[in-house]
């Protein structure tokens, strides 16, 4: 532990001048402060580019600042002046890079080569990107079958480069598409389409200006989303409730100091954005919420009892609903005691909440990873529709369900076809404008790609952005999966620990970024589009000059390798990479939604997507919106860890200073962790219970019952406001310890938030002596 980690939790609120702060030391680290300053003028703009961070709805006015601290870092992240070049790999062996944190090898800087790996030098050595492309599409051929090979994508990649993806890969034979989605919002979309008949959210950003409650529920948007705050607060202050249940307090839910309100940062202010702040145990939101619809319940009957009218709104349930009397049957028969010992809620507590929900007109439901990483997340969903229904908080103004999506174009990948089981409607389109039989059975999930490259039934691994081997649980099984395989591909823009562990054929192939100019053979400067997390699709254009001359875009990448692998008969590619609007053509004619896209995305603000459910649509096999009558979970892992001492239910999350598996600094300001990443937070009265003292360095052991030993070593204890009996650590340091073989019902997502693991005390020389 270096001398210089603190762990002083401040009490500023969230944004404010500590956020402009951290937005110029980033700035400044990254070399290049004024084209990054320039760079943020541009974000989110009509005529700029689209923050690489998260998929938060823009607003109609287009703001000259319609950026986030995240949005900062991670446009300073990008424009750096720092470069990783072919003399850097001259100078390190990949055994030694592996050695090094992850935060270290981004620091390094941009790509700027194509790179293919030499295993006798144990270095990346530079190669033509017309040698590269050959000799992958030539390997790609050598398999025995397609489906042999895995097609990673990340949230990243836009539109136009995904879409052209997933033609390659189709036409080349299989629908192995493990992508982000698996790990994150997998859950969101299999329980909304069971219950509303589309995957996606039914708001719009201008919802959040209509609603009398909004409920968060498990997501921590002051460092994973922090343009939602201003919203939230926006409503906050024209007397919205905004009802948070999450475990650990976050600073960014209870006070933000918006940065770019001048006023309110001249005097040092800033205002709450939480009314109410609900704490369940992990994996207790399925009961909260199942204890909120027996209040509603039992408020009604005592309203019609007393001859008042009923709370409930009959006419959407009778119209638009199916299954409310095995629901209600459900409800009736979990007992409060049940709800209480799950939740971690008492039933006052849970009534209260209820109430609010009771007192609004227009209601709002967001939530995030906290509810979507767990054994029972589809449950979970499909119980906070249920709620939802009960006063028909769906399709109308100021109501709906809001999933946040991560990644910036996490949602838009999968509505363009990144999609393990995709619909045959969906196929039949591709047949029809592209004269090919698409592969029609399922392919790979996450989970199922490590398997299969884990058992030698996969070969290959293309990972189209992101850093697969840090995202994924069960860090060293997927190491050995990755190495196992005859060719990994990897296109990214940093170098990150997913690159340094090469299959027998290795390649890593530089890429632009969001924020860099794309220019076609005839000069013209090339725009992507994206998809946030309210359906909206808006345009992207770079503005910085590429930090490197030998940079291809995404799409010319995708565009290579399928050429050289599938050939150009069927498609050409050369003229799709060169023209993203022939590309966007394509897509209006096999996907709804998307007619006259090139012109619509030129609009300053892009366009919807119809959501059928936003109006009561409900394209379900009832034809409507669907209860789920499931009973609550045996038992969460947060009841699986009580009374037994040492054991304890770990959840996954972020720091402040990093998204997703990309870290920009070992810094979280609103936790008060400086200086170190590997640290546990734990309530001091479970420190006290370990026998421990704040500080002090353990080891966290995997319980989960397969055989795996998973250890996570040389963790430092940090007191913290937490329930008893849950801890938490970063991802991706703390993923050694999430189960493979641990999964979401239905989902398959990893459950990074419900880990049954003990913590055991380092035993130093001295103390052995």
């Amino acid at each position: 532990m270096s001398d210089d980690v603190k762990t002083k939790v401040s009490k500023a609120a969230a944004g404010g001048w500590g956020a402009l702060k951290s937005c110029g030391r980033h700035l400044m680290a990254s070399g290049s402060p004024l084209v990054g300053a320039r760079a943020m003028l541009k974000a989110n703009q009509p005529d700029g580019f689209d923050c690489p961070g998260c998929a938060w709805g823009d607003p109609e006015h287009g703001s000259s600042f319609e950026f986030c601290e995240n949005g900062v870092k991670a446009v300073a992240w990008e424009s750096t002046d720092k470069r990783t070049t072919p003399v850097f790999f001259q100078k390190h062996r990949l055994g030694e890079l592996r050695l090094w944190s992850d935060y270290e090898l981004e620091g390094q800087g941009r790509l700027t080569h194509p790179m293919r790996y030499n295993a006798s030098n144990d270095r990346y050595e530079a190669i033509s990107w017309a040698q590269a492309f050959r000799e992958i599409g030539a390997q790609l051929n050598a398999l025995v079958d397609p489906n042999q090979a895995e097609f990673y994508t990340s949230g990243r990649a836009s539109n136009e480069a995904a879409f052209l993806y997933q033609l390659f890969v189709r036409l080349y034979g299989t629908n192995n598409f493990p992508d982000c989605s698996n790990m994150c919002h997998e859950a969101s979309g299999v329980a909304l389409r069971q219950a509303i008949g589309v995957g996606k959210g039914t708001v719009l950003l201008e919802d959040f200006a209509q609603a009398d409650a909004i409920f968060v529920v498990g997501q921590n948007p002051g460092t994973n989303h922090p343009r939602m705050l201003g919203d939230l607060r926006r409503a906050s202050e024209r007397g919205a409730r905004i009802v948070v249940f999450n475990p650990v307090r976050e600073r960014g839910l209870e006070r933000f100091a918006d940065p770019q309100d001048k006023l309110e940062m001249l005097r040092g202010g800033s205002k709450p954005v939480a009314s109410d702040y609900f704490r369940p145990r992990l994996g207790g939101d399925m009961a909260a919420f199942r204890g909120m619809a027996k209040t509603v319940f039992a408020r009604d009957e005592a309203e019609r009892a007393a001859g008042r009218p009923t709370l409930l709104d009959e006419a959407f349930l009778a119209e638009h609903t199916h299954g409310l009397a095995a629901y209600r049957a459900a409800v009736d028969a979990t007992t409060w005691d049940e709800i209480e010992h799950q939740s971690g809620l008492t039933q006052v507590e849970i009534e209260a909440a209820a109430d609010i929900y009771l007192g609004a007109k227009s209601v709002i439901c967001t939530w995030a990873m906290g509810v979507t990483q767990h054994h029972h997340s589809v449950a979970t969903i499909r119980e906070i529709a249920n709620f939802m229904f009960l006063r028909g908080h769906v399709g109308r103004p100021g109501a709906g369900l809001c999933p946040v999506r991560g990644h910036s174009n996490v949602q838009g990948d999968r509505t363009v076809g990144i999609n393990e089981k995709p619909p045959a409607a969906f196929l039949d389109a591709l047949a029809r404008e592209f004269d090919f039989e698409p592969p029609r059975a399922n392919g790979h999930n996450v989970l199922a790609a490590i398997g299969a490259m884990l058992d030698g039934s996969a070969r290959a691994f293309i990972g189209l952005g992101g850093n697969f081997a840090r995202a994924t649980p069960d860090s060293p099984l997927v190491e050995k999966a990755l190495r196992a395989c005859d060719l990994t591909v990897h296109i990214a823009t940093k170098l990150n620990h997913s690159h340094l562990m090469p299959g027998r054929a290795a390649y890593l192939l530089p890429c632009l970024g969001r924020t860099e100019v794309d220019r076609n053979s005839a000069g013209k400067i090339q725009i992507v589009t994206v998809e946030d997390s309210m359906s909206m699709v808006h345009g992207s254009g770079g503005i910085n000059p590429p930090a490197s001359k030998e940079l291809r875009s995404e799409v010319a990448i995708v565009a290579g390798i399928a050429a050289a692998t599938v050939g150009s008969d069927k498609v050409n590619w050369a003229a799709l990479a060169d023209d993203h609007d022939l590309i966007r053509d394509k897509i209006a004619r096999t996907i709804p939604g998307f007619e006259d896209y090139n012109r619509k995305v030129r609009r300053p603000r892009g366009f919807h997507l119809r959501n059928a459910a936003a109006e009561r649509e409900w394209n379900t096999p009832t034809g409507r919106a669907n209860f789920s009558a499931v009973p609550l979970p045996l038992a969460t892992v947060h009841q699986q860890a009580l009374g037994r001492n040492g054991v304890f239910a770990l959840q996954t999350f972020r720091s402040h200073d990093q998204y997703n598996t990309t870290i920009y600094g070992l810094d979280d300001r609103y936790r008060g962790i400086k200086g170190e990443r590997r640290v546990i937070f734990i309530h001091p009265d479970d420190i006290a219970a370990l026998g421990a003292t704040a500080g002090e360095r353990v080891d966290i052991v995997g319980e989960h019952d397969d055989g795996i030993s998973r250890v996570a070593e040389d963790f430092r204890l940090v007191a913290y406001d937490i329930p008893r009996g849950s801890i938490a650590g970063y991802y991706p340091e703390a993923n050694v310890l999430v189960p493979l073989s641990s999964a979401g019902v239905e989902s398959d997502t990893p459950t990074s938030k419900s880990v049954l693991v003990s913590v055991k005390r380092r035993v130093t020389a001295a103390a052995a002596e």
